[in-house]
């Protein structure tokens, strides 16, 4: 089978590092556009440049911007939509771990999590919305993990700023499939990314970071952490016509470690 995302025009979050840089290079290998939106400058032209050289065609714009705060998110989108028009596929990926023991999270910790996780989601979803309404056609894509399915100890708020934003999922799901719009969720387990590096960098002991990596995966069940790779092709997927008849759902790419399916 063959997936392609020609003439598609896709925007990704949090997309210049890790699994956002790894969906955006699928996605333009497939033949979609990316706007690539981001923090740091280096990074996103780094990944711009990246995706230039994998089709020197395509329509590619990094777009610096903080998601967590309203204005940049409306002027992130202004700029993508601008650039080359509607979105097709949108991909909210924008997040950092933050789990701590409940009692040590404060009301800003709460508001700047929500804000980054999950309201980034909701204003993104609102400014695209109405662009795939017009021509019925439409994918989003919400980058959550696996502690929105099964939430343990020590994990707020991230649990439940996932867990939310997979609610909101199933809600859009079931608002927008009338409209030709799919909406689903991909829920992570232990994947290869940026986030492990800087665990590594700030571990203590002598460990190579495939050394640290190794020692993570055996705790799941396949016996190894993801790589970034292997969640894009999943992303592409559900970012395609393959996936027409998928929605509402939020799928677990964990190698087995969730204990909810």
């Amino acid at each position: 089978m063959e997936i392609t995302l020609t003439g598609r025009r896709a925007l990704i979050t949090g997309g210049s590092r890790g699994l956002g840089r790894a969906m955006a290079e699928t996605f333009a290998a497939a033949g979609a556009d990316v706007a690539v939106v981001a923090r740091e400058e280096s990074p996103l032209q780094e990944t711009v440049a990246a995706l230039e050289g994998i089709r020197p065609l395509g329509r590619f714009v990094g777009i610096s911007a903080d998601v967590s705060d309203a204005a940049n998110v409306e002027r992130a989108h202004g700029q993508a939509v601008e650039f080359f028009g509607p979105i097709d596929v949108l991909v909210n990926n924008a997040g950092t771990s933050n789990a701590q023991p409940f009692l040590k999270v404060d009301d800003q910790s709460w508001l700047e999590d929500f804000n980054l996780k999950f309201f980034s989601a909701v204003r993104l979803c609102r400014l695209c919305i109405p662009g795939m309404q017009q021509q019925s056609w439409g994918r989003i894509i919400n980058t959550l993990n696996s502690a929105a399915k099964a939430p343990g100890a020590n994990s707020c708020p991230t649990s439940v700023a996932r867990a939310a934003g997979m609610a909101m999922t199933k809600a859009l799901a079931n608002e927008f499939a009338a409209d030709g719009i799919l909406v689903n969720a991909l829920n992570t387990g232990l994947l290869v990314s940026h986030q492990w590096v800087k665990r590594w960098e700030t571990a203590d002991g002598n460990q190579t970071f495939d050394e640290f990596i190794g020692e993570m995966g055996r705790r799941i069940p396949i016996g190894r952490m993801g790589d970034p790779q292997e969640f894009a092709n999943l992303a592409l997927f559900l970012a395609s016509d393959a996936a027409s008849y998928i929605t509402g759902t939020a799928i677990n790419i964990d190698g087995g470690l969730t204990p909810v399916v």
